[in-house]
Parts: C-alpha cells; structure tokens; sequence
C-alpha cells in the first residue's frame, strides 16, 4: 500500500444517549437495547462479544478461494458454529465482485446469513478521499445498486478503503443510506499478496484488545442485547487468514481470558439482526473527533 493514498482519518464512535434521536436506517427500534457499557446502577461493563467483520473481498479464485473457506470455518468450527459476520464487498472489483464468482459469493454471504455490507464500486481498492464529490456520489450510488441487485436488500454499512474519509465523504454514505463502521481489533492482514503471513498474531490482538479494554472498562463503549460489541478486522481475500481463521478465533478467546473481560455465552454473533444492531451502535458519525485506530493505522493516522 502506497502512503501517498492514505489520508488523516476523523471520527468517533456513534452511540448517543439521547433517547429522542430517531432510530438509524437498518435498526429496529423495538428489537433491541443501545446502552453504555456498564449495567446502570452497577458500574460493571457488559460481557464482550466479537463483532467479526472482512474487508476487500469476495476472492474469484477458482481454486482454494479464501473467502468461501472463510465461509465454511464460520458456519463449522471448534469454538462456535454458525457465526455471523460482516463482509464489507467490493463490487466492481476486477478479480473479486465484478466476476460471475463473485457475484455468486455476495449473494451466498447474504443467503447464509451474514450482514453483505459496501466497501468500494471502483476496479482498484480506490481512496474515496481522492475521488470528485460527483464521482464518489455515482460510485456510492453504483455500489448500493449492485448489492441490492444480487441480495435484494440496500446495504445499511459501509467501511471506506484505506479508513481514509472526511465530511464530505461522510455526508455521502449518508446520503445513500449507510452508516459507517471502523474497528476495534485488526489482523494487520492486508498484505494479500506476496508475504502475507503472520508470526505475531496473538501478540496484536491482545495489543489490540488491551487498549480496547480502557474504552470498555470506562463504560465508554456501547452495549447492545446485554453484550459489548468488540468489531474485529479481517480481509477475506487473504490466503494465509483463511487458511488460519480458526486459530484467530481462539486467539481472541483467549486474549480475552488473559485481560479479564468476560465474553458472552456466545462470544461471536450468530444472528443478522443482532449483528447489524451491535455494528449501528459501533457507527461513527462524527467527522470532527478522532477514534484511536489499532496499530499501525492509529499512527499513520493520529
């Protein structure tokens, strides 16, 4: 990735107390509860629960495709079956969703359950900061059409390449009806190319979970259906994530163990609803705050 294409990033998480604010595109506002963290009168922060999401995908590959093995980890592994996660979709991609297999692949995410969600409508991962306001406006506007095409349901999030947006931007994904959603914890697993693997990844996430744990420990994160949602970045198109995504799951159990926060009985989501619930109350709204970002991206950025 070329530090010429990344740009500072603003924002801060979007759950408000305001209880006359009217429910966001998405939620149903008689399903579930937006509270912060802590159980009122207790002072005790909600179990955590982990909010999986992948970016950049679906793979065409015709072979050993990472994405449909991501897939089939998810609804059959050791630790949980049948979660739940968010796949934030490149559209036009040359090698992913503008292939007759990648089509194919975001409709099976959204039949299977997941929460189908937008990243980009570009052939390249483009930067929506570089882009006209008239360009990114018809690239939303692209985008939103072709998810709704292949799962009959308009995308409620959206996750902008690079975490690079500004206001305008902003103003835009609301515009066409999505809010957006950053991350907590990243697998640093954006390299799909080349070296691509890991030889730290405990370490990062528990890194990544410990500077969580303040936020969560001050009762400054959200929580939703008597969990905290805790969103995890993965990016589906990587080979060496698919192949080890059952390792990343235990590592973030049992980071958790290490650090004290208790995890629901369910530590990953295993309902749409309630997954695009926890992921709403995530949102970031605000493009004049700035969110601690994990790792890397937090000092490129701040």
């Amino acid at each position: 990735m070329l530090l010429a294409l990344l740009l500072p990033l603003h924002g801060t998480p979007a759950w408000s107390a305001d209880a006359g604010a009217s429910p966001d595109k998405g939620m149903d506002s008689g399903a579930g509860m937006v509270v912060p963290a802590a159980f009122p009168g207790t002072g005790t922060p909600a179990p955590i629960r982990f909010l999986l999401s992948f970016d950049d995908g679906p793979s065409a590959a015709g072979s050993g495709n990472p994405t449909v093995n991501i897939l089939e980890k998810l609804a059959h592994n050791r630790w949980q079956d049948g979660i739940k996660a968010i796949f934030f979709t490149q559209t036009r991609a040359w090698n992913g969703g503008n292939t007759d297999v990648g089509r194919q692949l975001i409709k099976r995410e959204h039949e299977d359950g997941h929460l189908v969600a937008f990243h980009s409508a570009t052939m390249f991962h483009a930067n929506h900061r570089f882009m006209s306001t008239k360009t990114l406006d018809a690239s939303l506007e692209r985008g939103v059409a072709d998810l709704t095409s292949t799962t009959g349901v308009a995308p409620t999030l959206v996750r902008p390449p690079f975490w690079a947006y500004d206001a305008e931007t902003l103003e835009l994904y609301h515009k066409h009806g999505m809010q957006m959603l950053l991350t907590d914890l990243n697998a640093n697993d954006g390299k799909v190319y080349g070296i691509n693997f890991s030889w730290h990844k405990r370490a990062n996430m528990l890194k990544h979970l410990a500077e969580t744990r303040k936020r969560w420990a001050a009762g400054s994160m959200p929580a939703v259906d008597g969990s905290t949602p805790v969103v995890v970045t993965f990016h589906d198109v990587n080979t060496y994530t698919s192949r080890h995504i059952e390792e990343y799951l235990e590592i973030l159990l049992d980071v958790a163990r290490e650090l004290e926060m208790p995890v629901a009985a369910k530590p990953f989501y295993d309902e749409r609803a309630e997954l695009e619930r926890a992921a709403m109350a995530a949102t970031v709204r605000d493009a004049q705050a700035k969110p601690a970002l994990p790792g890397l991206w937090n000092w490129l950025w701040q």
